[in-house]
């Protein structure tokens, strides 16, 4: 049973990582957790949306408002929401470590779209009973929640060993890396009013030209070097610190526990499952379509 259970555990991730158990059968794992829709409509038991999943159902599993990976879990979504659509996902499940109304204050800020279901769970439960990372030393209750979040940010750590690959990339480019989502996500905060606001070219409401296009010797790599980098400082200085006060985390322990997503088919069938393994590492949503 011990060896089933471990095969089931590596074919529900595909390409991914090797994801804990829970991750791999969602709708066991979740099943009790209900939880309210950010914006009303009563509450929702995880689980048995899962289980009871006629086609294909996306579920994140994210983080508190104004965390950088929460952030980019919605920009990632309202960018491929059509690609899944095209993959026969026809339901997309999104809950939030935060109170509805800074669920709902977030998604306004990043235009998500109304088919994506919001769901609040301002401490956490969902994505810890999914098995995502706690971070660093979650039950150590001498050090603070924000000496903990220094330690994951700074040099990763258990719970979050990939933070400074997923920053560095940020910084130096991929060659292979795909930039459509970023370039999406930099129109709308642009759209928006936030800053930085230059860096495209914008003609009735579409890219006409990128700063990065002009990027000496590498403007052909797929992501370029201080692209990405440039999106989450946009993100970091005209959305999460300015609404600070709005989208921070109202239970402590959210504020380094990392999150994840899964995809089920009919009947609450795992087909992908991915747990974030630090800061700024969020699921590849090429990878998961490729694998649907």
């Amino acid at each position: 049973p011990l060896r089933a259970a471990a095969l089931a555990a590596c074919l529900a991730v595909g390409s991914a990582l090797v994801v804990p158990l829970s991750a791999s059968r969602p709708a066991d794992s979740l099943q009790g957790v209900r939880l309210p829709r950010a914006g009303g409509g009563g509450h929702v038991d995880l689980g048995e949306a899962l289980a009871s999943s006629a086609g294909k159902t996306l579920l994140v599993l994210g983080t508190y408002p104004a965390d950088f990976n929460m952030v980019e879990y919605m920009q990632r979504v309202r960018v491929f929401l059509p690609d899944l659509r095209a993959k026969g996902v026809t339901r997309c499940m999104m809950v939030v470590n935060g109170p509805p109304a800074a669920c709902e204050k977030l998604a306004s800020l990043l235009d998500l779209p109304d088919a994506v279901e919001l769901y609040a769970d301002p401490a956490g439960e969902a994505g810890r009973r999914f098995g995502v990372s706690r971070g660093f030393r979650p039950d150590d209750s001498s050090l603070s929640a924000f000496a903990k979040l220094f330690v994951m940010g700074i040099v990763g750590g258990p719970g979050a060993w990939a933070t400074l690959p997923a920053v560095l990339v940020g910084y130096f480019g991929s060659p292979g890396g795909k930039r459509r989502w970023i370039e999406e996500s930099l129109k709308q905060g642009q759209l928006a009013g936030r800053w930085p606001d230059s860096v495209l070219q914008l003609a009735d409401g579409e890219v006409v030209a990128n700063a990065f296009d002009d990027t000496p010797l590498v403007s052909a790599w797929g992501v370029r070097p201080f692209e990405l980098a440039t999106l989450r400082l946009q993100n970091l200085v005209s959305l999460q610190a300015k609404h600070w006060g709005a989208l921070k985390p109202t239970d402590e322990r959210c504020l380094t526990q990392l999150g994840g997503c899964t995809v089920v088919g009919s009947g609450g069938e795992c087909l992908y499952s991915w747990v974030d393994r630090g800061l700024c590492d969020v699921v590849d949503f090429e990878s998961m379509l490729e694998s649907l």
